[in-house]
């Protein structure tokens, strides 16, 4: 499936939102990363145990909002969008969102 975020597609024409599509997923650090990423914080450096974690994080809420637009008879997903919150201590949620389509 498609997926852009731009609010057309070039070369295809909108004929009907089907509203929007929507994944999330929400992750933990666990202790052994903490461990790693206390000794970068010391050293300074990028955090590579985090940052594959939210990249993790992200593939998978994307994943699941391209599942929501399947579900809903989309060709493509336009607008996409991702955004983050921390819902607890050391846990924060991924979303990625758009407008499901269908086109032509």
């Amino acid at each position: 499936m498609l997926y852009i975020n731009t609010e057309t597609i070039a070369g295809k024409e909108i004929i009907e939102c089907l509203g929007m599509a929507r994944g999330s997923t929400v992750r933990s650090r666990n202790i052994g990363r903490d461990i790693f990423a206390s000794i970068k914080n010391i050293v300074g450096g990028e955090i590579e145990e985090y940052t594959k974690l939210q990249a993790d994080a992200r593939e998978q809420a994307l994943q699941r909002m391209l599942d929501d637009a399947n579900r809903m008879g989309a060709d493509a997903v336009v607008n996409v969008r991702f955004t983050t919150s921390v819902v607890a201590q050391g846990a924060s949620e991924i979303l990625a969102f758009g407008t499901a389509v269908k086109t032509n």
